[in-house]
């Protein structure tokens, strides 16, 4: 949990910065939706995430692997298959980025016309 100076104020440290960029960037939310749904192989998540190219998925599964909220696993087939799974770490991500979405949800028209106002003062 992030340090508190007060019980209303978050001080957030380079570390939680760093797993926050690692857990809720684009490519990441799209692999953790799919693996949320059940266990794929690289080629599989390819196909789900049409847009992400070979080297930023394997970069983000390796980044999730690293932190704790991916595994792979080596499926003794011939041929050697790889899968990657949730692992129990990374289900428990599912409440918190539900709650962004639902905020998200809730105030994207808020948002949107900030963007506008903003867009047509610039």
């Amino acid at each position: 949990m992030p340090d508190t100076t007060d019980r209303n104020e978050l001080a957030i440290s380079a570390p939680h910065r760093e797993l926050l960029d690692h857990v809720l960037d684009k490519w990441s939310l799209h692999v953790l939706n799919e693996l949320c749904e059940r266990p794929c192989r690289f080629n599989e998540l390819r196909r789900a995430i049409p847009d992400v190219t070979q080297k930023s998925l394997t970069g983000t599964l390796r980044r999730l692997e690293r932190n704790g909220i991916v595994e792979r696993v080596v499926i003794s087939s011939r041929p050697v298959a790889v899968e990657y799974r949730i692992t129990p770490l990374g289900k428990t991500l599912r409440h918190p980025v539900d709650v962004l979405l639902e905020w998200a949800s809730s105030h994207i028209d808020d948002i949107e016309r900030a963007r506008r106002d903003f867009d047509a003062e610039a």
